[in-house]
């Protein structure tokens, strides 16, 4: 288990801006690996349960044949999250990411 106040993928490595990621996600009535920098991190209460979320930014690399028909920044939920590499963005990139440059 974690601690308190910290997000972590399922083998309870923490996840923080800037980190690359692997994550499941669905592609019509299929579900593929992507890759994908870690924006932004929060959690919200459900049922009397903290969720956390990420935003994230698909890199484009991913499993399955189609390619993704967008790039486009979206909240996930931390269920299926690998972390690949921590920090692989350096503060500069991910404001710029996060500003959308």
């Amino acid at each position: 288990m974690a601690k308190r106040g910290i997000i972590t993928d399922y083998s309870g490595e923490p996840l923080r801006p800037g980190d690359l990621i692997a994550y499941s996600c669905r592609e019509s009535n299929r579900v593929r690996m992507a890759d994908a920098y870690v924006l932004d991190t929060k959690t919200e209460k459900f049922k009397g349960r903290l969720i956390p979320f990420l935003l994230v930014k698909p890199t484009g690399a991913e499993s399955g044949f189609t390619r993704r028909k967008s790039m486009r920044s979206v909240w996930i939920v931390v269920e299926h999250v690998r972390l690949i590499e921590s920090g692989s963005l350096d503060p500069q990139e991910l404001a710029d990411m996060l500003n959308g440059k």
